[in-house]
């Protein structure tokens, strides 16, 4: 699984929006400063994760941009997967090849099942919030 540009700016707005929820609305032109990203491409995750219902968005004057629930109730998970559309390390897995026929032959489909549920897991138990209170220039651990 390789996580795209989309999916890491996705998390980090995500972020940026939770450290500044008492802010009211932030515009795209604050967060793209803060995040170093093109108001362009901002644009596009932006609209994803407002079509998803994951922020409000709101254009003109006093417009921007809002989390829709607290930190707390967004995974990095659930993130990542409006973002890249799947977390599957392998194309079998991931549901958009159709069923491979050497699934009951193939002697590495249960290693990419497993490594599959530990990804899952692993992104579905990070909280946004958990991001946020992390210290900055760690990683995160369980």
């Amino acid at each position: 699984m390789l996580v795209s540009t989309k999916g890491r700016y996705a998390l980090r707005v995500m972020v940026d929006l939770a450290e500044h929820q008492g802010d009211g609305r932030i515009p795209l032109k604050q967060i793209a400063d803060r995040q170093d990203v093109s108001e362009k491409y901002l644009e596009n995750i932006l609209s994803t994760l407002v079509r998803n219902k994951v922020l409000t968005g709101m254009r003109g004057k006093g417009g921007g941009y809002r989390l829709t629930k607290d930190p707390s109730e967004f995974t990095v998970g659930q993130i990542l997967r409006l973002t890249e559309g799947t977390l599957a390390p392998v194309a079998c897995l991931n549901g958009t090849c159709g069923a491979c026929p050497r699934t009951d032959e193939c002697p590495t489909v249960g290693m990419w099942t497993q490594l599959d549920t530990l990804i899952s897991s692993y992104l579905d138990g990070v909280t946004i919030e958990d991001l946020r209170c992390a210290p900055r220039g760690l990683d995160y651990t369980i």
